[in-house]
């Protein structure tokens, strides 16, 4: 090229190209970045297969992403075939010449410019719109596997007597495939248009005609096809009418047809069809008439005929016929409403019955003798003990237990009582010293169930452990107890290999172990080791020495988390809880089955619907919903999940479930039969907390079943807040044996209480029998009090509590100091025509960190106790005794009598001598010295260790181990006196 000159003269400097070094340094470089993109990317897939395979349930994995795959191909090539056809073919229509005009010479030099690269800029755009509309389509995945595997409901909506399989199986994916056909038309109609203009098809300020005859039509045509789509959505919104929500003042979420629909916006709908229609073949016929005065008029027509008929006239309709005779007219509707929604919630069997509120009995004697067998009374809150737990069987740093425990049924001398239970987990903010060795190594699992009597507690306030100690003992007989799998084990650990684990430690050290299970995935393969360091973004586990032959990496750790991995249609309970069954820890997970398409039946949203006092404190308490707004739902699947081998096994609970049946289908061979189900097992499964609290709140409208009540909202009832905090939130159902009035023995059940809109006073209790393997499993029972009868509700007891001057002068001393009151939960029972409830209040004196059970709050009938013992403050409320109780067997801190009296008279001295420090100490508590009370906790530790090494000196002098004279020798918490419950 020659020199234009300006520049300096002298050497000229050549820029050329790069040399074949750095060249190859940027090739190489490229490939690199490519593969480690495409690395990263396998890495991701090929981790999700493993997990999957290692938990036997590949077939979901590949069921899904398959289903995924089709989907993205089908709709993806779909839409870029509409797309690229319809831009192929304005290219092909093109006039020949264009006007000479400034618009069209200015197009030229875009025509020009793109003329080179026209098929590479139709398969980009095509590509580019194709994949954006995969995308979107494989998200359906669901709503296809639905569709393709619906089964029939076996029941028909009452307004069009269509199954009710239509509306949740058929309706999403038809709405789907019309949103679809929308955005395919839309950006055909765009591209083409856009295309015809660029060559001259279409002209805005040339002179002439706007449009050549081939543009109008091609245009046309794709009208046509938009507003044939909205027919048959106009076809298909009629239907939509019978799942749609409305606000409506009986209910929020109001869902199907009210007066105004059936009789204005249903004949609207199909008024606007038969319109929609014949603008369509309007459209059409300017294939032949090439013009587009008829399709506009018609076009026109219908946009106005939309906001007239499906508008204007439903307006009149509700205001001169709907609302000057509400009740009247809406009642019909109403009745369909409340019996779809009572269906879709599980709700139609709830019994309601007339409950007076005030006992009629005089004899008190009576009343207190009939408390025993009404309910066996929970002082052991679960959500209040978990630092007690910790404080007195964490054992190690790194063990922790759940910010809330657990109740279940654990069996005792032939009786089922109330368990208060925890798992010792392992927990990594514990570790002496904190390293990748150590976090995913050697500290891997936690070990041990803690579990406690939920009626009864020792002398001192601390929980009465049945299965305590490391290794745990008690009640629970021998099982595995490693806990390689909970809800606070969030981290992955890599065990089986070369590297010991620690087990657990005790007097003689430390214990290691190997993973001996079959969990987890291989890392023996070097690939997948590579795999495993991308995806977890940790080059050690490529090269560590910690690493070798059986080595296996365990994550997706948590119950909630396995279960929903492997179904993950399912939505799933916010309380996992844990069970010893067959010699194994079982983690139990309640799932349920959902859908938004019922008929009728009004929606909630379980997010909202399922919070409570504990959610608001505790995120992992949450509902993991696949689908928050839902309309229908069924507690069909049982999982269990082994804390040792992190095993899934699904259930099927509900066998007539006809969603839970479509999945089913989907996915073969992933729920087990119910009758699979082990009679261990059975025995610890129970009625699930959050689809109670759904039905808890559908039911403060629905439980009255005559549409004129319903309308007036004068029975509306609200689930009070929790009185015992002040988090502002619901008051969260809880667990206890009990039996309602119509029962004949206890049943373990979930309870809750209802207050009137705006009031805080009891307008009812509800209770479910919540025992698996029970003939009335499931059965909701509802005690409605009278409307004219003022019973005090949990609120207006808390206050009446905390004014009583007694209580609070006592509340008062027990806050001295440092010290913490804390508030159990406040259980409501009913009782020969009235309220029981009851409360146990907690302490975290002077240097305590967990709360001790001090005091017992009682209310009946109006009368309030405050004292040591359960027994005490009934006592004190009925002014009777209760039945005496017998002594316990050595070991039992419930029992009402003093330590054993031992052979060895250094023992008995030093026996004696704990009786006199703890008598001291009951003393000082009642006058409020917390001095003396703290010296005579302290004089009752020594004398108590003063006893245990006495009596270990005295069996090592006999020759024996000690077991020889077991009625000697105290236990390692022996308490001196009764228990808080007498019991």
């Amino acid at each position: 090229m020659p020199d234009r000159g300006g520049g300096p003269t002298g050497p000229r400097m050549r820029v050329g190209r790069p040399s074949r070094r750095v060249r190859t340094l940027l090739m190489t470089l490229g490939v690199l970045a490519v593969l480690g993109m495409v690395f990263t990317m396998f890495a991701g897939f090929w981790t999700d297969w493993l997990w999957y395979r290692s938990v036997n349930y590949s077939s979901v994995f590949t069921t899904t992403l398959w289903t995924k795959i089709g989907l993205f191909f089908v709709f993806g090539l779909l839409m870029a075939l509409a797309v690229g056809f319809n831009i192929w073919l304005a290219h092909r229509l093109r006039p020949p010449l264009s006007a000479m005009s400034m618009e069209q010479q200015n197009l030229d030099r875009y025509r020009m410019g793109i003329a080179p690269y026209k098929k590479w800029l139709l398969i980009a755009i095509t590509a580019l719109v194709g994949l954006i509309a995969g995308a979107s389509a494989s998200s359906q995945w669901r709503t296809w596997l639905m569709w393709v595997n619906g089964v029939p409901f076996g029941e028909k909506d009452p307004q069009f007597h269509l199954d009710v399989g239509f509306y949740a199986f058929d309706l999403p994916w038809y709405r789907f495939l019309l949103g679809f056909g929308f955005a395919a038309v839309i950006l055909s109609v765009i591209a083409a248009a856009l295309t015809h203009y660029l060559y001259g098809g279409l002209r805005i300020t040339s002179p002439g005609a706007r449009a050549t005859a081939a543009a109008t039509g091609h245009l046309s045509v794709l009208l046509g096809i938009f507003v044939a789509l909205k027919a048959v959505a106009y076809w298909l919104d009629r239907y939509g009418l019978a799942v749609k929500s409305s606000d409506f003042k009986a209910t929020d979420n109001w869902t199907g047809l009210r007066y105004v629909d059936a009789n204005a916006y249903l004949p609207a709908k199909t008024i606007l069809f038969c319109i929609a229609v014949i603008c369509a073949l309007l459209f059409f016929a300017t294939l032949w008439r090439r013009t587009w005065q008829l399709p506009v008029i018609g076009f026109g027509l219908m946009v106005l005929s939309a906001i007239l008929i499906g508008g204007l006239y439903p307006a009149i309709v509700q205001k001169f016929q709907v609302q000057p005779n509400e009740q009247a007219k809406e009642a019909p509707y109403v009745e369909k409403n409340l019996k779809a929604t009572r269906d879709a919630y599980g709700i139609d069997g709830t019994q309601v019955t007339e409950y007076p509120g005030t006992s009629k009995t005089e004899d008190k004697t009576k009343l207190r003798d009939d408390v025993g067998s009404t309910a066996s009374i929970r002082i052991m809150d679960p959500n209040i003990v978990s630092p007690t737990f910790q404080q007195l069987q964490q054992i190690r740093n790194y063990y922790a237990f759940p910010t809330n425990l657990d109740v279940d049924r654990y069996s005792k001398d032939g009786k089922d009582q109330d368990t208060v239970i925890g798992l010792r987990e392992i927990n990594l903010n514990g570790i002496p010293k904190r390293n990748w060795i150590n976090d995913h190594f050697r500290y891997t699992h936690g070990y041990g169930a803690v579990a406690a009597e939920g009626t009864n507690a020792d002398s001192q306030g601390r929980p009465d452990f049945t299965e305590s100690d490391l290794p745990s003992k008690g009640d629970l007989g021998t099982y595995e107890q490693r806990v390689y799998y909970g809800e606070k084990t969030t981290m992955y650990s890599i065990v089986g290999g070369p590297q010991k684990e620690i087990d657990y430690s005790d007097d003689s050290g430390e214990k290691t172990y190997s993973y001996k299970g079959d969990s987890g995935v291989s890392l023996s393969n070097p690939v997948n080791r590579a795999a495993y360091a991308v995806a977890f973004g940790e080059p050690q586990i490529l090269y560590s020495g910690a690493i070798g032959d059986g080595s296996r990496i365990l994550y997706n750790r948590t119950p909630k988390e396995r279960v929903e991995a492997v179904a993950p249609w399912l939505t799933i309970d916010g309380d996992a809880y844990p069970a010893v069954v067959d010699g194994r820890i079982q983690w139990i997970v309640d799932a349920y089955t959902t859908t938004n398409g019922y008929p009728y039946s009004s929606r909630t949203t379980l997010g909202d619907t399922t919070a409570d006092s504990l959610t608001a404190t505790n995120d992992n308490r949450a509902v993991v919903a696949q689908q928050n707004q839902v309309n229908y739902i069924r507690n069909s699947v049982k999982a269990t999940v082994d804390a040792y081998t992190g095993q899934v096994k699904l259930f099927q609970w509900d066998t007539k479930d006809p969603v839970l049946k479509t999945w089913m289908k989907a996915f073969p061979g992933t729920v087990k039969a119910k009758s699979e189900i082990s009679s261990g097992l059975m025995a610890h499964l129970r009625y699930p907390q959050d689809l109670f609290k759904v039905q808890r709140e559908l039911l403060t409208r629905y439980h009255v079943k005559d549409a004129t009540t319903f309308l007036s909202g004068s029975e509306v009832w609200q689930v009070p807040d929790d009185p015992t905090n002040k988090s502002g939130s619901a008051v969260p159902p809880y667990y206890l044996s009990m039996k309602m009035p119509d029962q004949q023995a206890q049943a373990f059940s979930l309870t809750t209480t209802f207050t009137p809109n705006g009031r805080d006073n009891l307008s009812a209790f509800m209770a479910v029998d919540a025992e698996a393997g029970t003939g009335d499993y499931g059965k909701i029972r509802i005690l409605k009090l009278p409307t004219n009868t003022t019973v005090n509700g949990p609120s207006q007891v808390q206050s009446q509590f905390n004014s009583e001057q007694n209580i609070a002068e006592t509340i008062r001393l027990l806050r001295g100091g440092d010290s913490e009151v804390e508030y159990g939960n406040l259980l409501a029972v009913p009782l020969d025509g009235g309220l029981l409830y009851v409360e146990p209040v907690y302490v975290r004196g002077g240097g305590l960190k967990y709360p001790l059970l001090r005091k017992v709050l009682v209310s009946y009938g109006g009368a309030t106790a405050f004292e040591d013992t359960l027994d005490e403050a009934l006592n004190k409320v009925f002014g009777a005794e209760g039945p005496t109780t017998e002594p316990p067997d050595e070991g039992d801190d419930g029992g009402t009598t003093p330590p054993p009296k031992s052979n060895d008279p250094t023992v008995q001295e030093a026996l004696d001598d704990a009786q006199k420090a703890f008598d001291a100490g009951q003393e000082a508590l009642k006058k409020g010295d917390w001095e003396a009370y703290g010296k005579a906790q302290k004089d009752l530790q020594d004398a108590l260790r003063r006893a245990e090494d006495a009596q270990d000196a005295a069996d090592k002098g006999a020759g024996g181990s000690g077991d020889g004279d077991a009625d000697a020798k105290p236990s390692k918490s022996p308490e001196p006196t009764s228990s808080p419950t007498g019991t």
